[in-house]
């Protein structure tokens, strides 16, 4: 805690320096009746509350993976082309429709300018103390912090996703001029630093540290939310599609203003190292944890610590209400999502309720680290040159893979989080509904043509090989009665986001230090690895990487890419980090998974030639009736 004060205090120094140099599940969706007036709507506390939930309502549901813009529109997760049940336009931009005419995920056209319309009737109206008469001070306070978190959190959705966007800071009146109307865009440092005033307004309000109310108010927002979605706004704009580039030197508005600086302000990185500390300590403070798996709550079971760590890593995420989560969304429910990534394990399993056609491609599997904790192309100890071959699992891999399974050599050696978030034709996969009580004897996932898991039922296939474990909470169970799921509120944000947030921004402001190495390793040390030092030290073919900025911060971000995997991140990540035209012009590739014989399914197969073209790709487009309307508003680079 102490460390964390001290890079708060140093950022003020420094900038100083530059500058001069589930019961709640529901509540979200109550919608305001169909009042007559905006006068009505907040004569009373109780009609007012229903505005709230309102502003709240518009929040994406990213349990959804049609709603999920990030989830399937980069290179994470893969679809069968029969596409049965998720017809998804975000993977129509994976596979590189997006276009001007019918734009894909349309949040410019579709609700958000709305929500942020909602929002500031909300401020203007409560703000006022005449209105809501019987609304007592500290519940007022909260709930224009609460709404204007929601203000600046709806303009961040839209800045990542499209750039440059109006600032709306207040709603035009009724009697409006054309021209007033026809609003521009404006530069994306005025709209971040606006979205981190609101931010630092919102937090100074009566929002709670905790919420106390659990029964009936958890998925709303606190302190700990705002100061991590301020980390993570500010990340963004120091990241380098934002910082710098050079790319978009030449795009300004319809007034000629420069949208984008291209001159690299490294200030702004101190600035969102500041703000991730504050998010590190305001969560610590708060009592958040990485989620550690306690066996002796479930001393029914005999399990290995083998066993155990994987349910820490994947309960971390697919835990409800548990102690890693800052910000669980209670109007995003992880249900159906859990079923379109269950694999048919047994007998009692049948398409309707384990659909198992979210997939990886094969460069996700590539991607976690070897059981060392080092990258498969750098660990010096062992081979993976020789990955799509096939070998067979020994005794001490039971708990991982069957013994005696033959699968590929990719799926051997490597570290926890690869057996925790993903699943493979071979891979044990232990459950709640165990009738042995032990992981010694239980669930086998069998995936090759004509097996329980494999390619028989068209459409209901895992395209690639790999299924997404991570999604599917271990209380699952099939029985002759029934299948069911335990749902879940959507992970917004965990402690290890914001630690990661944290090691990346103080990397890039001061450079390696004891203090980034220290965010890393408490998630590693969950993943059952060593300290990063440690482990280049001992493992990699460059032991020095960790210990210069550039080399951590490769580390820092394939840490991040493997801890928060499937998240819907990744795609976001790839972009602010100017990556996705390296990632994104990689074919997507699985096995050939309608083979019937290890050696036939263990072929390389490519599903897909993913194109991304920069800059144009990096931004989406604004729809022609939005140009039509409003012409002030000027396309985005090479659209």
């Amino acid at each position: 805690m102490k460390k964390i004060k001290n890079i708060i205090t140093r950022f003020s120094m420094l900038t100083g320096m530059l500058v001069l140099a589930s019961s709640c599940q529901d509540y979200i969706d109550v919608v305001p009746d169909n009042v007559a007036t905006i006068e009505h709507a907040f004569s009373l506390r109780n009609e007012a509350e229903k505005y709230l939930y309102t502003c709240y309502s518009y929040l994406p549901r990213n349990a959804d993976p049609l709603q999920n813009d990030g989830f399937l529109a980069g290179d994470e997760v893969w679809l069968p082309v029969a596409q049965r049940e998720i017809l998804g336009s975000n993977w129509q931009i994976a596979r590189g429709a997006q276009n001007v005419n019918n734009v894909l995920v349309n949040r410019w056209d579709g609700g958000l300018f709305q929500a942020i319309r909602d929002c500031n009737i909300f401020l203007e109206n409560v703000s006022n103390p005449s209105k809501v008469p019987d609304l007592n001070a500290d519940d007022r306070s909260r709930w224009l912090g609460e709404v204007m978190f929601l203000k600046a959190y709806y303009h961040f959705l839209l800045l990542r996703a499209y750039g440059p966007i109006p600032v709306v800071r207040e709603n035009l009146p009724l009697d409006a001029t054309a021209e007033q109307v026809r609003v521009e865009q404006r530069p994306v440092d005025e709209a971040v630093d606006y979205i981190v005033s609101l931010l630092d307004s919102a937090v100074n309000t009566s929002v709670p540290l905790l919420i106390t109310d659990r029964a009936l108010q958890l998925g709303r927002i606190t302190k700990p939310i705002i100061h991590a979605v301020k980390a993570n706004v500010l990340l963004t704009a120091a990241s380098p599609l934002f910082n710098g580039n050079p790319d978009y030197a030449s795009f300004k508005n319809s007034k000629g203003e420069q949208l984008f600086n291209p001159v690299y302000d490294e200030t702004k990185w101190v600035r969102a190292a500041a703000a991730a500390a504050a998010a590190v300590q305001s969560s610590e403070t708060a009592g958040f944890k990485l989620y550690k798996f306690n066996k002796a709550q479930y001393g029914q079971f005999r399990l290995s610590d083998t066993t155990a760590n994987m349910l820490s890593i994947a309960n971390g995420f697919n835990e409800r209400w548990q102690e890693e989560h800052i910000w669980a969304n209670s109007n995003s429910q992880a249900s159906n999502i859990q079923r379109d990534a269950m694999p048919l394990l047994t007998a009692e399993a049948v398409v309707g309720t384990a659909r198992q056609h979210l997939s990886a491609p094969i460069k996700i599997a590539e991607m976690f680290y070897t059981k060392n904790g080092v990258p498969l192309n750098e660990d010096k100890t062992l081979d993976f040159t020789n990955r799509y071959t096939v070998r067979e699992a020994n005794h001490a891999e039971r708990f991982y893979i069957k013994e005696g399974y033959r699968t590929a050599r990719l799926n051997f050696d490597r570290e926890p989080r690869f057996y925790a978030n993903l699943a493979f034709d071979g891979s044990v996969w232990f459950k709640f509904d165990e009738l042995s009580l032990t992981d010694e004897d239980t669930y086998v996932l069998e995936a090759k043509l004509n097996q329980s898991a494999g390619a028989n039922n068209h459409g209901w296939i895992n395209e690639t090989g790999y299924f997404l474990r991570k999604l599917v909470n271990w209380e699952q169970t099939f029985a002759s009665s029934g299948v069911s799921y335990r749902s879940y509120p959507w992970p917004e944000i965990r402690l290890s986001d914001v630690y990661l947030a944290y090691a990346e921004a103080s990397n890039e402001a001061f450079g390696p230090s004891e203090e980034v190495y220290a965010a890393l390793d408490k998630i590693r040390a969950r993943a059952g690895l060593k300290g990063v030092l440690e482990s280049w030290n001992s493992y990699s073919s460059n032991p020095n990487k960790p210990r210069t900025k550039e080399g951590l911060r490769d580390i820092i971000r394939q840490e991040r890419m493997i801890e928060l995997v499937f998240e819907g991140k990744r795609f976001w990540d790839l972009r602010r980090w100017k990556l996705a035209v390296n990632y994104l012009n990689q074919n997507i590739t699985g096995w050939s998974v309608s083979q019937e014989t290890t050696n036939d399914y263990y072929r390389l197969r490519t599903l897909f030639p993913q194109t991304f073209i920069a800059p144009r790709d990096y931004f989406w487009p604004l729809g022609e009736y939005a140009l039509l309307v409003n012409p002030n508003l000027v396309q985005n680079v090479g659209w």
